[in-house]
């Protein structure tokens, strides 16, 4: 098994950083987890399509070996946390290699959404992208502490 998290923007404001440390720190290695960040596009001479589909092409390019890819997206499907457990329980089972992306300041482009098997949402709000990186980390750890009867999750 194997979860990639695939993120545009390199830079993290420290606070933010060290949550993301502290949670992926906490993975066991059987999930195989890893941070891809990649670089966000100058906006310099683009237009917001424009930028949108080159950081698509970079998404889709660090996705090419993934057997499930999930998007993040404002208009995904809401899951709860033992939705996700439940996700995470069924990959590891199968060993497949998942990609979850979050894209970057102005959205995810047509091509990586169409390619996505699944569009997911964080959350009913609206969320500074540093926040839906240090959340899905988060609930990534959440959903294995369900699995393994760890306390951390309370009902």
């Amino acid at each position: 098994m194997k979860i990639n998290l695939v993120v545009i923007g390199k830079k993290m404001p420290d606070w933010i950083q060290t949550g993301i440390n502290h949670y992926q720190k906490q993975l066991p290695a059987q999930l195989n987890f890893s941070l891809i960040a990649l670089e966000a596009q100058k906006r310099k001479g683009k237009n917001i399509e424009q930028i949108k589909e080159l950081e698509g092409e970079l998404i889709l390019k660090a996705v090419k070996d993934s057997q499930l890819v999930i998007a993040f997206d404002e208009r995904g499907k809401q899951h709860t946390t033992k939705d996700i457990a439940k996700n995470l329980g069924n990959w590891q089972q199968s060993g497949e290699r998942v990609s979850l992306i979050i894209g970057g300041a102005d959205g995810l482009s047509d091509s990586v959404k169409s390619h996505a098997n699944q569009l997911w949402g964080l959350s009913n709000l609206t969320l500074p992208h540093s926040m839906a990186r240090l959340l899905a980390v988060e609930q990534i750890y959440r959903a294995h502490s369900l699995l393994t009867n760890h306390p951390y999750h309370r009902d």
